[in-house]
């Protein structure tokens, strides 16, 4: 809002100093400042809010040290991340770009998931909260909206080089560009390309998947894209909800994956960097970079309260809000294949969910006796069962989350 405010008035009574809101590295900082702002100063007056409410974690107890202790720290904190993001977001970006409409409808959509999910828990006083089956159907319901947009929406394009021999009857212009002593020209296209490591040129198509078809089988690329993106939001929302299971670990490593999606959001957007550096140029994608860093800043601003010994915990309502963003953002970015990468370590949660309860079952099956594979799942508890204090799982997992982010940096520039 206030974006579109300045531009007005800079465009129409050229006021000094509004010509800085025309850059996105200035409007990401004072974002990642006011979301700053909103979780560490009027955090403290949402806590206390929830703790007059009376709005207390149930533990239950799982034998693990120091666990009872929290019963009653006040949950529901995801509140403080949501408005985190939204209030810089509404205030800094431009809100009449899609990307960012796109993530809006995310982090609201998500956010109330999770808080209808933590509401049963406190206030109806069911343990279960909302039923798994309802999450799902929330979760698909996202994908769906941004598979869909993403596919048909006119202003969602990529930009890709036009080859000589290959006549292409889009009505988008071609533009003649030049790369050192070389000339081409490009052309911004609807296409199904997103960004794969380890594959020629780090592109891949979600058409190819259907190849085996024959001809035409490029018409069918939407059921793939969209069923691709259904899995990518349920899967990593689900990861992050699982391993928000001790202070600070959740909300320190989606920071990291934050910090990672914003820098390649504005390396995707910007034309001379992405030509520079080969890799797919998105046109308007980098005002997402402001909604990365009111994420950063949301999450960062989190932990001050979140951390060992945690004050209060974010819940459904930020954790499931946190994993369908980060799934949304890549996505978005066309990086959603690196997600096993960058988001190595809720994969790496959920699955040894997966392969603790698959495991159990299936012995139980067979010899009588469930048998577990970890001490306890999620992973981080089975390392609370060995000794290790939380803290040190915690920053130990953070270690391991930079040499991820690392690493999903550098797969791009591997050919």
């Amino acid at each position: 809002m206030l974006y579109l405010l300045f531009e007005y008035l800079h465009k129409h009574y050229d006021i000094p100093g509004l010509r800085l809101f025309q850059y996105i590295t200035f409007r990401a900082s004072i974002s990642i400042i006011l979301s700053l702002i909103i979780t560490t100063v009027y955090g403290r007056r949402i806590i206390d809010f929830l703790h007059k409410m009376q709005v207390g974690e149930t533990v239950r107890n799982l034998g693990l040290e120091g666990q009872m202790q929290k019963q009653g720290t006040p949950t529901m904190g995801g509140i403080m991340i949501l408005l985190g993001i939204l209030i810089p977001t509404i205030l800094f970006a431009n809100i009449t770009n899609v990307y960012v409409i796109l993530m809006i409808v995310t982090t609201i959509w998500m956010g109330a998931i999770g808080f209808l999910d933590d509401y049963i828990k406190v206030f109806k006083k069911n343990k279960e909260g909302l039923a798994g089956r309802f999450k799902v159907v929330g979760q698909v319901g996202l994908g769906l909206i941004i598979g869909w947009t993403m596919y048909f929406n006119p202003n969602i394009v990529v930009r890709e080089t036009v080859q000589d021999n290959v006549k292409n009857t889009s009505a988008a212009p071609m533009v003649l560009r030049q790369k050192g002593e070389t000339f081409y020209y490009t052309q911004d296209v609807k296409s199904t390309k997103t960004n794969m490591p380890f594959y020629k040129n780090n592109e891949f198509d979600y058409a190819k998947v259907l190849k085996f078809l024959g001809d035409g089988y490029e018409k069918y690329a939407f059921i793939v894209f969209l069923a691709f993106t259904v899995f990518i939001i349920t899967a990593v929302s689900n990861g992050a909800n699982i391993t928000d299971g001790i202070d600070g670990l959740a909300t320190g490593t989606s920071a990291i994956i934050g910090t990672t999606l914003g820098i390649l959001a504005y390396v995707s957007g910007n034309t001379v960097i992405a030509d520079y550096l080969n890799i797919m140029y998105i046109p308007n994608s980098g005002e997402l970079m402001i909604f990365a860093g009111a994420f950063v800043g949301a999450c960062v601003g989190f932990l001050w309260y979140n951390s060992y010994p945690a004050q209060v915990f974010m819940g459904d309502t930020g954790s499931l809000a946190i994993g369908g963003i980060i799934a949304a953002f890549a996505i978005m970015i066309r990086k959603e294949l690196l997600i096993p990468i960058l988001c190595g370590l809720f994969l790496v949660e959920l699955v040894s969910v997966i392969m603790q309860v698959s495991y159990f079952k299936y012995t139980k099956k067979k010899f009588g006796e469930g048998r577990r594979i970890f001490l306890m799942s999620p992973l981080h508890h089975h390392y609370q069962k060995k000794g290790y204090h939380e803290a040190k799982i915690v920053t130990r997992f953070w270690i391991i989350g930079i040499m991820l982010a690392i690493m999903t940096i550098v797969t791009l520039k591997l050919r």
